[in-house]
């Protein structure tokens, strides 16, 4: 639940025409914009990385020119979710999820403190890139981009990269580089201006037409819930509404796409507040962006789906969905 720093908020008596004027005006700036998420970037979006695991991220992203922080950050996200004590169905284990046969190979003493780890954050990140290099040696004669077949390499072996010349057509390899490479860009910090969704205004459309509806904690909008929401039900509801699938808790929702500044926000964009203004996975609420400094959102228990201002003491950052970000997202982590 979101504490309300503005007694009230918006009342939604102002009507559509107060959001139909601000996305009218936006989405008229929005129409120019072309440049897409910077290529080549290092920089981690703000908050998007654990603040115990961001200097090991930022340090070991650098290793090789194959990866990169925000390649990094997308594989530990991918595989463990940031929890270093998870153990897979296969006996993957740690925050690298290395299984322990290859660890035993390629695990590495990152913090010198003469023990190879596979549990410890500090031995295991490092692990995780110095095995992503040793990867991208082995293919770096490879045609296509050395990056993919990395990739590719770690999910496939490096022998059948190299036999098919690339990305092997093995249908959970091209899966397994596609996420990768769409998470890479929610963990990246853009260095240029970010596209517009072209799903926004539908989502907004349907966020417009809850104004008004009762919160319910856990809500999702079903005949159950007396078609009520909470905020990520709300944003999930909105988004599934125009075709994508959005994780159901908020601070998962914030890795569903590239990450717009404040002053570069567009109506659509999914914004976020948090505990902790450093740490995407403390993140407490959600709301989309309509224009001019305001969200639709479910505040609260006791309050109704509204307009409020965004600049508030815990506003965190924002998260420009894309289709291929969303299904990038792990399931299960």
């Amino acid at each position: 639940m979101r504490k309300v720093w503005v007694a009230g908020g918006v009342a939604v008596a102002l009507g559509l025409s107060f959001v139909m004027l601000l996305v009218v005006g936006v989405y008229i700036v929005a129409g120019n914009l072309v440049n897409g998420v910077g290529k080549g970037s290092v920089g981690l979006a703000k908050g998007s990385v654990p603040g115990a695991y961001k200097a090991l991220v930022q340090k070991w992203g650098n290793l090789c020119p194959a990866i990169n922080p925000a390649l990094l950050a997308a594989q530990l996200y991918q595989e463990s979710g940031w929890d270093p004590d998870v153990v897979s169905h296969a006996d993957a284990r740690g925050i690298a999820q290395f299984i322990p046969s290859t660890w035993a190979t390629h695990g590495v003493d990152g913090d010198g403190d003469g023990d190879r780890d596979i549990w410890d954050p500090n031995d295991a990140i490092p692990s995780a890139a110095s095995y992503d290099c040793e990867l991208a040696k082995y293919v770096k004669d490879v045609p296509g981009d050395t990056t993919n077949n990395m990739l590719a390499a770690y999910n496939a072996g490096a022998y059948r990269v190299i036999k098919a010349g690339g990305v092997p057509a093995i249908t959970e390899t091209q899966n397994y580089v596609t996420r990768i490479r769409s998470l890479e860009k929610s963990f990246a910090a853009p260095v240029s201006r970010v596209d517009p969704s072209k799903q926004a205004a539908g989502a907004i459309y349907y966020a417009q037409k809850k104004l008004g509806t009762p919160y319910l904690w856990g809500g999702e909008g079903t005949a159950a819930d007396g078609g009520r929401f909470d905020c990520s039900g709300l944003t999930q509801a909105a988004y599934d509404s125009v075709g994508i699938s959005l994780p159901r808790v908020a601070n998962d929702q914030y890795n569903a796409g590239p990450h717009p500044a404040r002053d570069e926000l567009l109506p659509g964009d999914l914004v976020f507040f948090s505990k902790d203004l450093n740490n995407s996975r403390a993140i407490h609420h959600v709301g989309i962006y309509v224009g001019g400094g305001y969200m639709i959102d479910a505040p609260r228990t006791g309050a109704v789906i509204r307009f409020d201002p965004i600049d508030t003491p815990d506003y965190f950052g924002a998260t420009r969905v894309t289709e291929d970000g969303a299904k990038a997202l792990p399931t299960a982590v």
